[in-house]
Parts: C-alpha cells; sequence; structure tokens
C-alpha cells in the first residue's frame, strides 16, 4: 500500500510538472514491462500529458521500436548507459512526446553477471533534442522489489528535470 501512494504521489508530482509546460511523456521500457505507463495511467486525466508506452523487452525490439543499433546492444550491452540513451533518443524520435523515460535493467532473479550483476538498472530520460541523461541504479531485493524502486526512480527523475526546465 506505501508503494501504491508513493507512486501515486510521484506520479501527480510529473502530470502536475508537464502540465505546467505542456509538454507530453512517453516512456521506453525493458524491465519494468510497462509499469511506468501503468503508474501514469492509472492517474484520470493522464491522456493530457501521458503520449505512450512502449515495451521493448527483447534486444530486437529495442532495435524494431525504437532504433536502437543491434551493434551497439551487442557491443555495449542491453543494460547500458548506451542502450538506455538510444532507447530515449529513438523513443523520441518516433513519437510526438516533448519528454523521454527509458529503462533497461537485470531484475532477477537470473540473468545477472561479475559486471552487471542482479539489480543493475540504467534509466535514461530528456526531451526532444536534449542529450539524454543517465544514471545507474544497484537495487537490492527481489524482482518485484527491483522493478518497483525502477519505477520509482524513473518517476522521480523525469519529475525533477521537467521542473528544473521551467
Amino acid at each position: 500500500m506505501e508503494l501504491e501512494q508513493r507512486s501515486l504521489n510521484s506520479v501527480q508530482s510529473l502530470a502536475q510538472a508537464l502540465l505546467g509546460c505542456g509538454w507530453r511523456l512517453a516512456s521506453a521500457e525493458s524491465c519494468t514491462g510497462g509499469l511506468i505507463a501503468a503508474c501514469c495511467t492509472a492517474v484520470p486525466g493522464s491522456s493530457r500529458w501521458f503520449e505512450r508506452g512502449v515495451v521493448s523487452y527483447s534486444n530486437a525490439a529495442k532495435t524494431e521500436l525504437l532504433d536502437v543499433p543491434a551493434a551497439l546492444i551487442s557491443t555495449a550491452g542491453a543494460v547500458s548507459k548506451e542502450v538506455a540513451c538510444a532507447m530515449v533518443t529513438g523513443l523520441l524520435a518516433r513519437s510526438p512526446a516533448d519528454v523521454g523515460i527509458a529503462v533497461t535493467g537485470i531484475a532477477g532473479p537470473e540473468g545477472g553477471s561479475a559486471d552487471k550483476p542482479v539489480g543493475t538498472v540504467w534509466l535514461a530520460w530528456g526531451g526532444r533534442g536534449a542529450r539524454p541523461l543517465a544514471q545507474r541504479l544497484n537495487l537490492g531485493g527481489d524482482r518485484q522489489a527491483v522493478r518497483h524502486a525502477t519505477v520509482m526512480a524513473a518517476l522521480e527523475r523525469v519529475t525533477q528535470w521537467v521542473q528544473a526546465q521551467v
């Protein structure tokens, strides 16, 4: 219940910031599987500020839906700053949204490595025509905890960025 209230508060803050700028948001999600979009669209009136969500779970989806180069995924890895930034760039190029947020990570319980253990997540966010910002998260807990913490961090970062643009 506490997480639900926290996410609702975060989405309401994001909505106010976006509406204040007259902007719309789009999300590109891998490890969260659409949870960011679900949180955003759970708020009545979200159609005024939420444009679309893309679930690009597989590497092929990242390439086909967001124009992330397959070679970039091969060299940097799907869970990387470079791929997260390319996801935002591709999302904004393929949508009329003004602001984008992207997440890619390893929610577990399997799939981690020494360099990228379970709980490694990259967020990237930014606006049309701007170079995306990115942050690596090193999260603990089970799969659900990693996914929920990723959603909260994504909502908070994009809200802070939008508020700073005013």
